[in-house]
């Protein structure tokens, strides 16, 4: 089982420079993901209420998957562009990367988005943002699932497969495509976020910390089933390519 690759590594490791220059880089490419992704979100909810609410789904999901393909393209050689804990859990439960490494990526991502969130805040002169608790949690946390399960396949199978040939140059397209259909699919009206860093600078913005757990809970949850198979049945155990920027 996948659950037998993870690797604690050593906490020396949380020093060494490609490690620190690979968190750098996640909280970058977080800001990078969240300011746009929640700027759309603020403008239409806070700006723009009149819209139909067809076209305000189109344009979230648009920009959230714009944003999340830059994201990944500006970080994906440094530290695999994950720009969400989700997707560390995943690469973490595949033996990817180990888990000192993904306690520095996870602590860069969440205040990579709380930066975010307060610059979008200042820049738009105080406007305030919403956390949106789902309304029925259990649904939400299988609706999480789901389209958390589908958008860490795709990682796998585009940047994390050591088999994926230029495959991996087509990745950040194929995460940010994945991340529109999702929110496409439904995920706006769920309040789906597939990224608890997403949810978790939103609720440390307003204070509203309702039913928080889900989106962890089913993003890790979906992450954690989606490296599994992947990693289980496409890549195998018996590899010991892994990601650059993996320590053992």
């Amino acid at each position: 089982m996948p659950i037998s690759r993870i690797a604690i590594g050593n906490l020396r490791e949380a020093t060494k420079s490609d490690a620190l220059k690979a968190a750098l880089a996640e909280f970058i490419s977080m800001i990078c993901f969240v300011f746009p992704a929640e700027g759309c979100v603020l403008l239409f909810s806070k700006l723009i209420i009149s819209i139909d609410q067809t076209a305000i789904t189109i344009a979230i999901a648009i920009t959230h998957g714009f944003a999340l393909f830059v994201a990944v393209t500006v970080a994906i050689n440094i530290s695999g562009g994950h720009v969400s804990p989700a997707v560390t859990f995943g690469a973490l439960v595949g033996g990817h990367i180990t888990f000192v490494r993904s306690i520095l990526y996870w602590i860069a991502q969440l205040l990579g988005s709380v930066a975010a969130i307060y610059l979008l805040k200042f820049a738009t002169n105080g406007l305030e943002v919403s956390a949106y608790p789902p309304a029925s949690p259990w649904h939400a946390v299988l609706y999480e699932i789901i389209l958390s399960f589908l958008l860490v396949y795709t990682y796998y199978a585009t940047a994390f497969d050591p088999k994926r040939g230029n495959m991996g140059i087509i990745a950040p397209i194929a995460i940010g495509l994945i991340c529109s259909a999702n929110l496409l699919s439904g995920g706006t009206t769920f309040s789906a976020a597939m990224n608890p860093a997403m949810s978790f600078c939103q609720a440390v913005i307003s204070g509203t910390w309702t039913d928080h757990w889900v989106y962890w809970l089913g993003t890790f949850g979906g992450a954690a089933i989606a490296a599994s198979i992947y990693q289980t049945i496409f890549i195998g155990q018996n590899t010991d390519e892994q990601l650059p920027i993996t320590n053992h």
